[in-house]
């Protein structure tokens, strides 16, 4: 299934506001409008510095890859830090660095996002840098160039960090498994041979159909004014012509439950402490808002620290685990895993651990959470919300993420009380639904090499 994503944030969100932790009188107002070209732009005004975050986060990620071109949406982010017609190789690096600023980039499954960090002087800087290289990027065959270069660096990056990760092997096998034949299965760095085998006309094809101001949010968070971002993006975005390459659709697709429960393990000499875990079928904010935060909640009150239920239980009582805990992936647009985990204590083996996490499980979801123990992490969790503000980068990600896969500014400044709003019921409901005995899971462990166990 494929899912329309509507053009301008001006046509579902204009300025809204909510106070600041630390004042009352403070109005945090973020500012949209959208220009011809399609460009939407996010203003978060902050004026205790003169600093701004630049972000331009672009509307494709790993999901949207074609079949074997597995890693591309990653390995362009590299080469998008490389030669253009006006700038040589180096030279965006070092103008950001001259001006005291900070930058870099990351990729995801549902987005690539760009920032900049520098004094509020320079923003106009860092807007024809990116105009520059959103419209002017250099690939080409030459063996030494951008594209083959760069591949190399990323090949190096999956040896590196996944190939040389035992954790990180495992996690790549489970999620193979959880996200199968939908477009999240791969995971983001893309598959060794696949990335070898990607070519320069490859990234000439995918720039120039994703790489568009009509498929990009700008969010400027700092010390500025919606109508001095306004003057400079028209100045330095409104020029470029949209592509008219962009579908207006995304690879988002549905995610079923799992059909059987499955084993996995993965063992490795550079393992020290084993780690056992179980993933179960969860949900994602914007597929089911509601949903998703009452499990977060309840999760929380579960495994979200050593504060948590199974922690006091299996770690401090009854000493059969040195952690335990559960977390959940609920950030994608698509949904993803919610899951156990624990380290047996020494002289503990995988199997009598495993018994005592599901035994303490079932115990504590058939006798239910305390009211106090939820509005504990109610309150701890909107106020994590509301201290994040206090970031200009934090801020502009939280923007720039949640609209990037369809979602709405109205979500955003209605969370504080959204998530308060969640009932004992509702979480305790939540787990129980995710973690139930019916329900298939995949079971995981990350084992030392054989013989260095125990």
């Amino acid at each position: 299934m494929k899912y329309w994503i509507s053009g301008g944030l001006a046509a579902t969100a204009l300025i809204f506001s909510t106070a600041l932790a630390d004042s009352a009188d403070e109005v945090w107002a973020p500012e949209t409008f959208t220009l011809e070209n399609g460009m939407d732009v996010v203003v978060l005004p902050d004026h205790r510095a003169p600093v701004v975050t630049h972000m331009i986060w672009y509307k494709v990620g790993a999901v949207d890859e074609d079949p074997g071109k597995s890693g591309i949406a990653h390995l362009f982010e590299h080469v998008m830090f490389k030669e253009t017609d006006d700038l040589e190789d180096g030279e965006f690096d070092s103008t950001i660095s001259r001006l005291g600023g900070q930058h870099n980039a990351f990729t995801s499954w549902d987005y690539t996002a760009y920032y900049q960090r520098v004094a509020k002087q320079h923003l106009g800087k860092m807007m024809e840098l990116e105009a520059e290289r959103m419209t002017d990027l250099i690939i080409d065959e030459d063996p030494e160039g951008s594209f083959i270069t760069e591949r190399d660096v990323v090949k190096e990056e999956r040896r590196q960090r996944v190939d040389n990760n035992p954790g990180v092997i495992l996690q790549e096998q489970v999620l193979a498994e959880f996200w199968k034949d939908h477009p999240y299965e791969i995971t983001v760095i893309g598959l060794m041979d696949e990335v070898e085998a990607l070519t320069p006309q490859d990234g000439i094809d995918f720039y120039k159909k994703y790489y568009s101001p009509e498929n990009t949010i700008l969010v400027v968070a700092g010390d500025v004014t919606g109508d001095e971002v306004r003057a400079l993006a028209e100045e330095h975005y409104g020029k470029i012509e949209p592509s008219g390459l962009v579908e207006g659709y995304r690879k988002w697709a549905d995610v079923p439950d799992l059909s059987e429960t499955l084993e996995l393990s993965h063992s490795d000499p550079k393992v020290r402490q084993p780690v056992w875990y179980r993933y179960y079928n969860g949900t994602s904010q914007k597929r089911d808002r509601d949903f998703s935060l009452a499990l977060e909640v309840g999760l929380d009150v579960l495994g979200g620290g050593n504060t948590s239920l199974l922690y006091v239980a299996l770690v401090e009582e009854q000493k059969v685990a040195v952690n335990a805990g559960t977390f959940a992936w609920t950030s994608l647009h698509d949904k993803g895993p919610a899951a156990l985990y624990a380290t047996p204590s020494p002289g503990v083996t995988m199997e009598e651990l495993e018994t005592a996490m599901m035994t303490e499980l079932a115990a504590l979801l058939e006798a239910g959470f305390s009211d106090e123990d939820v509005v504990r992490v109610r309150n701890s969790m909107a106020a994590s919300a509301i201290y994040a503000r206090d970031n200009q980068q934090s801020m502009a990600n939280q923007f720039g993420s949640w609209l990037a896969i369809g979602g709405s500014i109205e979500d955003l400044m209605s969370y504080e009380d959204d998530i308060r709003s969640v009932t004992t019921e509702q979480a305790l409901d939540a787990v129980r639904q995710v973690f139930a005995a019916d329900r298939n899971y995949i079971e995981a462990q990350l084992l030392p090499a054989e013989g260095d166990l125990q």
